[in-house]
């Protein structure tokens, strides 16, 4: 064979990437597009959002958009009621649909995987099903108005996606190694210190994909806050920023710039935590 035969492969292959790198990019240049467009807005005047034909650099750069919004409205205090539910509901999330999916991956009971699979159901139950019986439950024992509806659900696996974070729980516990449950029990160990002590410090990949699932959830919802809060010192940093648009309809800027500045938590936390992200998603789905 000779050594143009040889290359002809090796030059189809460099050609099939290139032409995938090249969607890629273009790809990422289509989801990057309107977060480009939102920096861009949040740095001009209204006058400038609006001139036609429209303009990508501001000139001059507004910097006074973001003192101006965040002191408009009391985004500080919605800052810290946010992240008091972000730290109830993660650690709640993270604590009981792992000990779900332990007795459902690791402990042997009888019609543990016909349970399991009941579970699954709820994944197709939509979200306005259980929508006004649930207020009217929250309603009944006075917890409106209050963050107790909005954390309470976290405590027994049923809020931020309960049932998926199960799911991808059972999925990562099943990569493990029964016999090291098997070592420790021999040793004397029982269920809760199995847990606590080897399933848990081995499965750092998947609790960072829930806590980031989690995280974000809490951060961008905007029904479960509007239906239970109701004083605006318990508002959310998305409720607040509903309030804030209403109020301000006509200045588009201070709106960019408060949703900017309430959009870059997410996209850190992202960034900081992408790795054990990719290999946890990868990793739940090894074994069924």
């Amino acid at each position: 064979m000779s050594a143009a035969t040889q290359s002809r492969p090796a030059r189809g292959l460099r050609v099939s990437r290139g032409v995938m790198f090249l969607v890629l990019a273009l790809g990422a240049l289509a989801m990057l597009a309107p977060f480009a467009w939102l920096i861009r807005s949040a740095l001009m005047t209204d006058a400038q959002i609006f001139i036609n034909p429209p303009q990508w650099f501001p000139n001059p750069v507004a910097w006074e958009n973001f003192p101006d919004a965040l002191t408009a409205q009391p985004f500080a205090r919605y800052f810290l009621n946010t992240m008091i539910i972000e730290a109830v509901v993660v650690t709640g999330t993270v604590l009981t649909c792992s000990l779900t999916a332990f007795s459902f991956a690791r402990l042997r009971w009888r019609g543990r995987n016909l349970v399991f699979g009941v579970l699954l159901t709820g994944v197709m139950l939509p979200y306005a099903v259980t929508l006004i019986p649930t207020f009217v439950g929250w309603a009944a024992l006075g917890a409106l108005d209050t963050f107790i509806p909005l954390t309470v659900p976290a405590w027994f696996a049923g809020a931020g996606g309960g049932v998926f974070n199960i799911f991808l729980f059972r999925q990562f516990f099943l990569t493990i190694p029964y016999e090291m449950d098997e070592a420790a029990y021999i040793d004397g160990a029982n269920p809760w210190q199995v847990f606590i002590s080897i399933v848990m410090p081995l499965s750092k990949p998947v609790i960072v994909v829930v806590v980031i699932f989690t995280f974000i959830g809490v951060w961008n919802d905007f029904l479960g806050p509007l239906l239970y809060l109701s004083s605006s010192e318990n508002f959310t940093l998305a409720l607040g920023l509903a309030t804030f648009q209403s109020a301000y309809t006509a200045q588009w800027g201070l709106l960019m710039a408060a949703s900017l500045v309430v959009i870059l938590p997410i996209v850190l936390l992202f960034f900081v935590l992408q790795r054990y992200f990719v290999e946890g998603v990868t990793l739940t789905g090894i074994k069924g």
